[in-house]
């Protein structure tokens, strides 16, 4: 049910900015990812119905129009109790969860979007996402300037490589990299016939098949729930086969695959924005671990990103072992936030913050 606004709220309101809620995912969701940051134009009606389509919700989208334009489009479905009347942005594990806004939007823009969110729901989830993300980061900001109560829990750091740096300083890889690369793929050998394969837009959704069978071999799926696993019928293997549906985003997804005899043994999965790489996921077949075949194929998957025109390469967070020892360093950190709007759900998030807080990562990477 929709909220009473002041009327100095309609007042404040600039006439040539106006917000609305429309029931389902807006087809302006579109229009604004490609007018917006390139880092991410990967969140389109596509990513947020693949979401819908494999974890369920029914969603509304808050669209922002400037001189009869979109500029800002925020997805979201219901979170938690329905008396609570809080809303959360959805998405898929990773990269992150945000919204979409053009490159020319406004600070009125922001302002008309908190304030025709105000009158729909008690408040909403962002996150998990950057510090450095521009459309979480700009509404987080009106937020607290115009009397919404802010509450974040740390959920830990991104790791990212400077590939254009590295590769400045030559030869990269190094020589010594090189060697033992070289070792490894000798013994690996071994085991059978290797074959280094990329896959593009069309590989899927065919393809997920050869990833999720890497995935049925490693220790997730044996030292774990098996819930993050990415490409099973007990992970998330429905969100990727929703998402290939538009083209525009299986042209955006890639991977590198390594096979022995024919049989999947390593996969690397990303989301190519073109300066920037998001790794997605990568898995190996702990048979061939001795070898190092993950690494491997990763070497080789850099330097088919960087020969496409990647200059960074984003990790995320999580286990930083193999990332420090490619080059990647710690990048910006990553939180989940909750925006409450002024009044009572405010005073509450004041009241009850530190419990959210007290749920996050307390140690840095």
């Amino acid at each position: 049910m929709s909220k009473p606004m002041l009327l100095a709220d309609f007042v404040r309101l600039p006439s040539n900015v106006r917000g609305d809620v429309v029931e389902g995912l807006a087809a302006a969701i579109d229009i604004v990812a490609e007018r917006g940051a390139q880092s991410h134009r990967f969140l389109r009606f596509g990513w947020y119905a693949a979401a819908l389509a494999a974890y369920g919700g029914q969603a509304r989208t808050l669209v922002v129009t400037q001189d009869d334009a979109p500029v800002l489009t925020l997805p979201f479905v219901p979170l938690g109790p329905r008396a609570l009347d809080m809303a959360a942005i959805p998405g898929c594990y990773w990269p992150f969860r945000s919204f979409g806004v053009a490159l020319e939007m406004g600070d009125a823009a922001l302002k008309i979007a908190l304030s025709t969110l105000a009158g729909h729901v008690n408040g909403l989830r962002i996150g998990p996402v950057y510090d450095t993300d521009p459309a979480a980061a700009a509404l987080i900001a009106a937020a607290r300037a115009n009397g919404w109560g802010v509450i974040d829990r740390a959920i830990g750091d991104s790791w990212s490589l400077d590939l254009a740096a590295a590769t400045a300083e030559q030869p990269w890889p190094r020589k010594s990299t090189l060697r033992k690369n070289r070792f490894h793929e000798k013994h690996l050998a071994e085991h059978g016939t290797p074959d280094w394969r990329f896959l593009s837009e069309t590989a899927w959704p065919a393809a997920f098949a050869d990833l999720g069978t890497v995935e049925q071999t490693s220790w997730i799926a044996h030292a774990t729930d098996r819930t993050g696993m990415k490409f099973t019928a007990d992970g998330h293997l429905a969100f990727w086969q929703a998402a290939v549906a538009d083209p525009v985003l299986a042209a955006m997804f890639r991977a590198a695959l390594l096979t022995i005899d024919g049989v999947p043994a390593a996969f690397s999965f990303d989301i190519d924005t073109g300066d920037l790489l998001y790794a997605i996921a990568n898995s190996y077949d702990p048979r061939f671990a001795k070898h190092s075949p993950g690494k491997l194929l990763y070497w080789r998957n850099m330097a088919a990103a960087l020969a496409r025109g990647t200059r960074r390469i984003d990790w995320g967070s999580g286990d930083s072992g193999y990332k420090k020892v490619i080059g990647a360093k710690v990048d910006a950190p990553i939180r989940d936030w909750i925006l409450l709007r002024p009044g009572v759900p405010a005073l509450a998030g004041r009241l009850l913050g530190s419990l959210w807080r007290r749920s996050g990562t307390h140690t840095r990477r």
